[in-house]
């Protein structure tokens, strides 16, 4: 008896240690800009969570496993800011947290987590942006010209005494992603209200803080890194899109910090030498998210593009620790075109054919994600406030394919899918498409 009462006890113990090892929702913050509004959930410790969307009333749902709310938040939630009319919460059956944002108005959701800094622990993130409003990437530099190219630095891997990986035909990656980057570059430089600049453009080495001084310099709007992934494993194969992790955004704030107190430090052009190192620290914080949230959304435009002509490994963007994409304040992506360990990929990287569809699957991604954000002081921002796209109707022939539609009308399979509300590339004989054509097409 007392044996089965002190096993009681024990169990009672470990249902409630299990309980309190869960993760509580220290605050929530919010506050909205130029039509976005960021709601951070401060987290005592990481959670596996899951956002969807509701409509009729329109709202925004997060469930937090083992999710507890402070008893500091109880009765003092934050109340309506930008496109958040209020937050409610509650605790379900399943012992989740549930974080419920009643909306305002309709918007488009973008969420990723945060690892701890000096100033903040774990967070989840999650952006609001107006449907259909204009969200402007912020640009490295504080130059200011009403009517400028957009700028792409594009970044093509390894070079020099640092060959890349080797496929079995003796296929060098630095040789292939060389070729696909002059091919991207042409292409973006032939396009309206764009201009690329390559990092390397011959067979030399370039230091990874170098590549991204070089972006910086020439005040580029979106940092792209070429390259051809490699494993043991010969059947490997497909493209990945890769932006920061955010420990590697972690690493890269403390260096920065460090060096602030040496050298003349400047993120999105505020210098950070006459700040306190809280002010500092916040704001490199800030700057950070907004261009990894960036990051991740035209990684996702050009995973879409490419996934119309290549295998795509990963159907959402991957995080890493890539020191080539640590730059605080530009958006960055690296873009593993194939895997040039498999023989068949590796053959197709030595297709100037393929090479060129691969060029245009990625400038269709970054099309497409720049002409639903373009910087304000961009010609392509003032071509759309003058003159907003257009549209055109296209009923489907036999034989036809979104690509080659989006081809057609020199848009991206990504703007037609939108406008079509399409969740996928399936298209049939008969069907009417409305074909977004934008200025300068």
């Amino acid at each position: 008896m007392h044996f089965r009462r002190f096993s009681l006890l024990v169990l009672l113990a470990l249902l409630s240690f299990s309980a309190q090892a869960g993760t509580t929702v220290e605050n929530i913050r919010i506050w909205a800009e130029g039509g976005k509004t960021r709601v951070v959930l401060d987290l005592s410790r990481p959670s596996r969570h899951s956002i969807f969307t509701l409509r009729n009333p329109d709202r925004l749902v997060v469930d937090l496993e083992q999710g507890r709310l402070s008893p500091s938040l109880d009765g003092d939630l934050p109340g309506s800011t930008g496109s958040v009319k209020s937050v409610r919460t509650g605790i379900k059956a399943d012992g989740k947290l549930r974080v419920v944002l009643d909306l305002n108005q309709d918007v488009r959701s973008r969420s990723f987590t945060a690892g701890p800094n000096s100033t903040y622990g774990d967070r989840l993130v999650i952006d609001l942006q107006r449907s259909g409003s204009l969200q402007s990437v912020k640009r490295a530099s504080e130059s200011y010209k009403p009517g400028r190219d957009i700028v792409i630095a594009i970044d093509a891997g390894h070079g020099g005494h640092d060959p890349g990986a080797i496929g079995k035909a003796r296929t060098r990656e630095k040789d292939v992603a060389l070729q696909i980057s002059r091919r991207l570059a042409a292409k973006i430089n032939a396009e309206h209200g764009m201009r690329a600049v390559m990092v390397r453009d011959g067979d030399y080495y370039v230091d990874h803080r170098r590549r991204m001084a070089i972006a910086h310099q020439h005040d580029a709007d979106l940092f792209v890194s070429i390259h051809a992934d490699a494993v043991d494993d010969r059947r490997a194969n497909g493209a990945t899109v890769y932006a920061l992790s955010l420990k590697g955004a972690t690493d890269e704030e403390a260096r920065l910090l460090a060096e602030r107190e040496n050298a003349a430090v400047s993120v999105g052009g505020v210098s950070l030498n006459d700040k306190d190192q809280v002010l500092a620290e916040v704001l490199l914080d800030l700057s950070q998210n907004a261009a990894l949230s960036a990051s991740l959304d035209v990684g996702s435009a050009v995973i879409g593009e490419l996934a119309q002509i290549v295998r795509v490994r990963r159907k959402n963007v991957q995080q890493a620790g890539l020191l080539v994409l640590k730059s605080p304040d530009m958006p960055s992506i690296l873009v593993e075109t194939a895997y040039i360990s498999n023989p068949k990929e590796e053959k197709q990287l030595r297709d100037p054919g393929h090479q060129a569809r691969l060029a245009n699957a990625i400038l269709g991604g970054i099309r497409s994600y720049f002409y639903t954000n373009p910087p304000p002081d961009t010609q392509i921002a003032m071509d759309i406030r003058r003159n907003p796209a257009r549209e055109v109707r296209h009923v489907i022939a036999r034989g036809d394919t979104l690509s080659e539609i989006a081809a057609r009308y020199n848009t991206s399979t990504a703007a037609i899918r939108s406008a079509n509300r399409l969740s996928g590339d399936k298209i049939r004989v008969g069907q009417t498409l409305s074909i977004p054509i934008y200025p300068g097409s």
